[in-house]
Protein backbone atom coordinates (compact mmCIF):
# COMPACT_ATOMS: atom_id res chain seq x y z
CA UNK A 1 0.00 0.00 0.00
CA UNK A 2 1.22 3.50 -0.86
CA UNK A 3 0.68 6.79 0.97
CA UNK A 4 0.35 9.30 -1.88
CA UNK A 5 -0.12 13.04 -1.50
CA UNK A 6 -2.70 14.71 -3.79
CA UNK A 7 -2.08 18.37 -4.61
CA UNK A 8 -4.27 18.99 -7.67
CA UNK A 9 -7.80 18.27 -8.82
CA UNK A 10 -6.21 17.26 -12.13
CA UNK A 11 -4.62 14.27 -10.42
CA UNK A 12 -6.59 11.15 -11.45
CA UNK A 13 -6.55 10.06 -7.81
CA UNK A 14 -8.52 13.16 -6.84
CA UNK A 15 -11.63 12.08 -8.76
CA UNK A 16 -11.56 8.72 -7.00
CA UNK A 17 -11.07 10.43 -3.66
CA UNK A 18 -13.98 12.82 -4.23
CA UNK A 19 -16.29 9.98 -5.20
CA UNK A 20 -15.32 8.12 -2.06
CA UNK A 21 -16.21 11.19 -0.01
CA UNK A 22 -19.64 11.37 -1.66
CA UNK A 23 -20.21 7.71 -0.87
CA UNK A 24 -19.57 8.32 2.81
CA UNK A 25 -20.47 11.85 3.89
CA UNK A 26 -23.72 13.85 3.65
CA UNK A 27 -23.86 16.56 0.98
CA UNK A 28 -23.29 19.42 3.43
CA UNK A 29 -19.98 17.85 4.44
CA UNK A 30 -18.51 17.57 0.92
CA UNK A 31 -16.95 20.57 -0.78
CA UNK A 32 -17.85 20.76 -4.49
CA UNK A 33 -15.33 19.27 -6.91
CA UNK A 34 -14.19 22.54 -8.51
CA UNK A 35 -13.99 24.35 -5.16
CA UNK A 36 -11.17 22.00 -4.19
CA UNK A 37 -8.82 23.58 -6.74
CA UNK A 38 -7.24 26.16 -4.43
CA UNK A 39 -7.43 24.35 -1.06
CA UNK A 40 -5.80 21.16 -2.29
CA UNK A 41 -2.91 23.16 -3.77
CA UNK A 42 -2.32 24.90 -0.43
CA UNK A 43 0.97 23.56 0.96
CA UNK A 44 -0.50 23.76 4.49
CA UNK A 45 -3.30 21.33 3.64
CA UNK A 46 -2.11 17.76 3.46
CA UNK A 47 -4.30 15.33 1.51
CA UNK A 48 -3.05 11.76 1.21
CA UNK A 49 -4.59 8.72 -0.42
CA UNK A 50 -3.99 5.13 0.61
CA UNK A 51 -3.54 3.47 -2.78
CA UNK A 52 -3.81 -0.30 -3.18
CA UNK A 53 -3.55 -1.97 -6.58
CA UNK A 54 -4.05 1.40 -8.26
CA UNK A 55 -7.28 2.19 -6.41
CA UNK A 56 -7.94 4.75 -3.67
CA UNK A 57 -9.00 2.63 -0.71
CA UNK A 58 -8.57 5.31 1.95
CA UNK A 59 -8.08 9.05 2.26
CA UNK A 60 -7.07 11.49 4.95
CA UNK A 61 -6.83 15.27 5.00
CA UNK A 62 -5.14 17.18 7.79
CA UNK A 63 -3.15 20.32 8.49
CA UNK A 64 -0.57 21.56 10.96
CA UNK A 65 -0.72 25.05 12.47
CA UNK A 66 2.86 25.99 13.21
CA UNK A 67 2.08 28.98 15.44
CA UNK A 68 -0.47 27.01 17.48
CA UNK A 69 1.56 23.77 17.41
CA UNK A 70 -1.58 21.71 16.84
CA UNK A 71 -2.99 19.75 13.92
CA UNK A 72 -6.50 19.17 12.63
CA UNK A 73 -7.70 15.97 11.02
CA UNK A 74 -10.28 17.17 8.50
CA UNK A 75 -11.45 13.69 7.61
CA UNK A 76 -10.36 10.09 7.28
CA UNK A 77 -12.05 7.55 5.04
CA UNK A 78 -11.56 3.80 5.24
CA UNK A 79 -12.93 2.48 1.96
CA UNK A 80 -12.50 -1.26 2.42
CA UNK A 81 -12.20 -3.75 5.24
CA UNK A 82 -9.52 -6.34 5.70
CA UNK A 83 -6.57 -4.25 4.52
CA UNK A 84 -5.60 -2.55 7.83
CA UNK A 85 -6.16 0.78 6.11
CA UNK A 86 -6.98 2.59 9.34
CA UNK A 87 -3.75 1.52 11.01
CA UNK A 88 -1.75 2.35 7.88
CA UNK A 89 -3.20 5.86 7.59
CA UNK A 90 -2.87 6.57 11.32
CA UNK A 91 0.81 5.61 11.41
CA UNK A 92 1.72 7.41 8.20
CA UNK A 93 -0.16 10.58 9.20
CA UNK A 94 1.51 10.76 12.60
CA UNK A 95 4.95 10.21 11.07
CA UNK A 96 4.28 12.98 8.55
CA UNK A 97 3.03 15.40 11.21
CA UNK A 98 6.00 14.70 13.46
CA UNK A 99 8.30 15.43 10.53
CA UNK A 100 6.51 18.71 9.75
CA UNK A 101 6.56 19.82 13.40
CA UNK A 102 10.20 18.82 13.80
CA UNK A 103 11.09 21.07 10.86
CA UNK A 104 9.91 23.94 13.09
CA UNK A 105 11.81 22.58 16.07
CA UNK A 106 8.69 21.45 17.90
CA UNK A 107 7.00 18.43 19.41
CA UNK A 108 3.36 18.65 18.36
CA UNK A 109 0.89 19.37 21.20
CA UNK A 110 -2.10 17.49 19.84
CA UNK A 111 -4.72 17.18 17.13
CA UNK A 112 -8.32 18.33 16.71
CA UNK A 113 -11.05 16.30 15.00
CA UNK A 114 -14.81 16.53 14.56
CA UNK A 115 -16.86 13.40 15.09
CA UNK A 116 -20.57 12.61 14.75
CA UNK A 117 -22.41 11.54 17.87
CA UNK A 118 -24.73 8.71 16.80
CA UNK A 119 -26.12 8.55 20.34
CA UNK A 120 -27.74 11.97 19.81
CA UNK A 121 -28.68 11.65 16.14
CA UNK A 122 -29.61 8.09 15.32
CA UNK A 123 -30.08 8.39 11.54
CA UNK A 124 -27.27 10.21 9.76
CA UNK A 125 -28.34 9.06 6.33
CA UNK A 126 -24.76 8.36 5.28
CA UNK A 127 -21.93 5.93 5.89
CA UNK A 128 -22.76 3.49 3.11
CA UNK A 129 -19.39 1.89 3.73
CA UNK A 130 -19.65 -0.22 6.89
CA UNK A 131 -16.18 0.73 8.12
CA UNK A 132 -17.38 4.36 8.23
CA UNK A 133 -20.37 3.69 10.47
CA UNK A 134 -20.60 6.57 13.00
CA UNK A 135 -20.50 4.19 15.97
CA UNK A 136 -17.35 2.53 14.63
CA UNK A 137 -15.64 5.85 13.85
CA UNK A 138 -16.40 7.21 17.31
CA UNK A 139 -14.95 4.19 19.07
CA UNK A 140 -11.85 4.26 16.86
CA UNK A 141 -11.14 7.87 17.90
CA UNK A 142 -11.73 6.92 21.52
CA UNK A 143 -9.21 4.09 21.24
CA UNK A 144 -6.71 6.51 19.71
CA UNK A 145 -7.02 8.77 22.76
CA UNK A 146 -9.26 11.57 21.53
CA UNK A 147 -11.25 13.50 24.14
CA UNK A 148 -14.50 15.41 23.70
CA UNK A 149 -14.41 19.15 24.37
CA UNK A 150 -16.93 20.22 27.00
CA UNK A 151 -19.08 22.53 24.87
CA UNK A 152 -22.25 22.46 22.78
CA UNK A 153 -20.55 22.27 19.43
CA UNK A 154 -21.96 23.83 16.25
CA UNK A 155 -20.47 23.15 12.85
CA UNK A 156 -21.02 25.52 9.87
CA UNK A 157 -22.34 23.73 6.79
CA UNK A 158 -19.72 23.25 4.09
CA UNK A 159 -22.38 24.29 1.59
CA UNK A 160 -21.72 27.83 2.89
CA UNK A 161 -25.43 28.54 3.22
CA UNK A 162 -25.22 29.86 6.77
CA UNK A 163 -26.96 26.81 8.20
CA UNK A 164 -25.78 25.23 11.46
CA UNK A 165 -24.95 21.54 11.62
CA UNK A 166 -25.59 19.82 14.93
CA UNK A 167 -24.92 16.32 16.21
CA UNK A 168 -21.11 16.54 16.21
CA UNK A 169 -18.48 16.85 18.89
CA UNK A 170 -15.22 18.73 18.63
CA UNK A 171 -12.48 16.49 19.97
CA UNK A 172 -8.81 16.82 20.78
CA UNK A 173 -6.07 14.22 20.97
CA UNK A 174 -3.53 15.42 23.55
CA UNK A 175 -0.10 13.88 23.11
CA UNK A 176 0.40 14.40 26.84
CA UNK A 177 -1.83 11.76 28.43
CA UNK A 178 -2.12 13.78 31.65
CA UNK A 179 -3.74 16.77 29.92
CA UNK A 180 -7.29 17.27 31.23
CA UNK A 181 -8.22 20.58 29.58
CA UNK A 182 -7.35 22.86 26.70
CA UNK A 183 -7.05 26.63 26.46
CA UNK A 184 -10.34 28.23 25.38
CA UNK A 185 -8.32 30.89 23.55
CA UNK A 186 -6.62 28.15 21.53
CA UNK A 187 -10.01 26.69 20.59
CA UNK A 188 -11.32 30.11 19.50
CA UNK A 189 -8.20 30.90 17.47
CA UNK A 190 -8.24 27.49 15.83
CA UNK A 191 -11.95 27.48 14.93
CA UNK A 192 -11.90 31.06 13.67
CA UNK A 193 -9.00 30.33 11.37
CA UNK A 194 -10.25 26.92 10.29
CA UNK A 195 -13.62 28.25 9.17
CA UNK A 196 -12.34 31.44 7.52
CA UNK A 197 -13.09 29.73 4.21
CA UNK A 198 -16.83 29.87 5.03
CA UNK A 199 -17.95 33.52 5.19
CA UNK A 200 -21.60 32.69 5.96
CA UNK A 201 -21.43 31.61 9.58
CA UNK A 202 -24.64 30.61 11.37
CA UNK A 203 -25.67 32.68 14.39
CA UNK A 204 -25.38 29.57 16.55
CA UNK A 205 -21.70 29.24 15.62
CA UNK A 206 -21.00 32.90 16.36
CA UNK A 207 -22.73 32.56 19.73
CA UNK A 208 -20.59 29.52 20.53
CA UNK A 209 -17.41 31.47 19.76
CA UNK A 210 -18.50 34.38 21.94
CA UNK A 211 -19.25 32.02 24.81
CA UNK A 212 -15.80 30.45 24.46
CA UNK A 213 -14.19 33.88 24.65
CA UNK A 214 -15.59 34.18 28.17
CA UNK A 215 -13.89 30.97 29.32
CA UNK A 216 -10.27 30.34 30.24
CA UNK A 217 -10.21 26.59 29.64
CA UNK A 218 -12.36 23.83 28.14
CA UNK A 219 -12.38 20.43 29.85
CA UNK A 220 -11.47 17.30 27.88
CA UNK A 221 -14.09 14.61 28.54
CA UNK A 222 -14.41 10.94 27.71
CA UNK A 223 -15.58 10.16 24.20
Amino acid sequence: MEYVRITSIEDPLFGKMHQLMQNVFPAEEVLEYDLWKEPIADPGIRVFAAVHAGEVVGVTEYRYYDDLNVAMTDFTIIGQHGLSIGQFISKMRLADLNEVAAASGRNIQGMFAEIYDPYRVADHGFGKIKTMDPFVRREVLSHQGYKRLDLNYVHPSWQNDGEPVFGLDLCFLPFDDSQQSISADLVVTFLTRYYTVLPNKPKEWLDMIEALKGRSTVALLGL
